[in-house]
């Protein structure tokens, strides 16, 4: 039995053994759903003792009266198929309209559209927000794996979870990275409809999220989010230990009054194996290192303007790039024509879908392309906003670090360090290798130092 209903009403006749039951439908088209599901419902109902009854037919065992139900049960089947096929139909015409006839996804809303012609998708505010420094996040880098989305979703207090305790499965992550919906595009690949321009505004580019599903698909599965996973040790994962080069991981240990935190390699045969330090100690020679690295406010001077000579230098590229992209789409065009060319002279199946993937790659690419030449998704900060938020940065990374959240301190580490920190127990602290804007600075403030002499 595939309807609830019916189940749970055969599991009680089954646990009331010995009773007579009749069980009345109110119209013969509802018990004669289909013919499957008919002849398997009258089967389990004689197996129970129960006898149906129907206020519209009198159910009769001659041959007339079961081949009057087995009619009713195909006319119904046939009215449900010729629905389903028209509902169907309908939702592939809108959706090869552009519009998203599916389930809002988290970061949108339907609303009905202005003018008549049905709902479309609006961002729902401050969901969207939150989804677009996910998918922003995932696409540059600032969070390294699908586990510091989570993390980040999970932090978030207006992220729907998936579980009563706030945790988000890694599938939904996933799912939530790879729709094209947040692009502004809709798709329907179970109808055979293609990715398409939408009637939504989008969270993010296209681009974007073609950066996604590169980084997707260059791994072999999407990475778990730690179940260690404790925001008061930010270090650990990020500090090696100098004698094997092992990530130092971080617990609390639990003394005669209170607890402590402490820092510590575990890796077999290490000299430093379970040699603790106190967290307190481990975290201020960080803290140390990081107040070092404030450059002086005329380097910051200094910064600022070589950030304006490369913002020009970008613009000039950007010109110089418009023109090729404009050539690299007629070239795509001329491809995709070739490839439809072959489509119908092909007879055989594979190379027809090994082709059509060809067409559909080459699609996103046009895409991509096409985003970049009309700039329909220009840069949401300008450049003040982005001079802003470098410098503000590189004055005072420590300052960015303290106040900020896991997320956050996670982005610092891996913008202000080109790898991780080593530290030995009784050395503290190695030679730091710094980011290039930092080991630029740092080269301008010894060859200052240097002339001064």
């Amino acid at each position: 039995m595939k309807r609830p209903g019916m189940r749970a009403m055969l599991a009680y006749m089954e646990a009331q053994k010995g009773k007579n039951y009749v069980v009345i439908f109110d119209d013969l088209k509802r018990f004669a759903r289909d013919t499957r599901f008919h002849l398997e419902l009258r089967s389990e109902l004689a197996s129970r003792g129960a006898t149906p009854e129907c206020l519209n037919f009198k159910f009769e065992d001659s041959p007339e009266g079961k081949f009057i139900e087995t009619m009713m049960a195909a006319t119904g089947q046939l009215e449900r198929e010729q629905n389903r096929r028209q509902v169907k139909q309908k939702m592939m015409a809108r959706v090869e309209a552009g519009y998203w006839v599916f389930r809002a996804p988290v970061g949108y809303k339907h609303v009905q559209a202005k003018g008549g012609g049905g709902k479309v998708l609006v961002p729902n505010e401050p969901l969207s927000s939150v989804v677009r420094e996910a998918l922003e996040g995932y696409a540059s880098g600032r969070f390294a794996s699908q586990a510091e989305v989570q993390r980040f979703l999970e932090s978030n207090p207006h992220f729907p979870k998936d579980t009563k305790d706030g945790r988000i499965r890694p599938m939904t992550i996933t799912r939530l990275l790879k729709k094209v919906v947040y692009a502004g595009y809709v798709e329907a690949p179970k109808w055979g409809v293609s990715v398409r321009k939408g009637q939504h505004d989008a969270l993010i580019s296209f681009e974007t999220h073609q950066r996604i599903i590169d980084n997707i698909e260059g791994k072999k599965r999407a990475p778990a989010a730690r179940k260690d996973y404790n925001v008061d040790f930010p270090l650990r994962g990020f500090v090696a230990c100098k004698c094997c080069g092992n990530a130092m991981t971080g617990a609390w240990s639990k003394g005669c009054r209170k607890h402590y935190a402490y820092y510590r390699c575990e890796t077999r045969g290490c000299d430093a194996k379970s040699k603790s330090v106190p967290r307190a100690k481990l975290e201020a020679g960080f803290e140390e290192i990081m107040q070092r690295m404030a450059p002086s406010r005329g380097l910051i001077e200094i910064a600022g303007m070589m950030f304006q000579d490369a913002w020009a230098l970008k613009e000039q590229t950007m010109r110089e790039e418009r023109a090729a992209w404009k050539s690299q789409i007629k070239t795509i065009d001329s491809e995709i024509e070739n490839t439809l060319d072959k489509i119908i002279e092909a007879e055989n199946k594979s190379v027809i879908r090994a082709f059509e993937k060809r067409i559909e790659k080459l699609e996103r690419q046009k895409i991509v392309l096409s985003e970049k030449v009309s700039g329909v998704l220009p840069d949401r900060h300008t450049k003040s906003e982005c001079m802003e938020l470098s410098l503000s940065f590189l004055s005072n990374p420590w300052k960015v670090y303290k106040n900020g959240g896991h997320a956050a301190k996670q982005t610092v580490l891996r913008l202000a360090f080109q790898e991780p920190l080593t530290y030995c127990p009784k050395e503290a602290y190695g030679t730091p290798k710094f980011s290039f804007p930092f080991k630029v600075l740092g080269e301008i403030t010894r060859a200052k130092k240097e002339m001064v002499l």
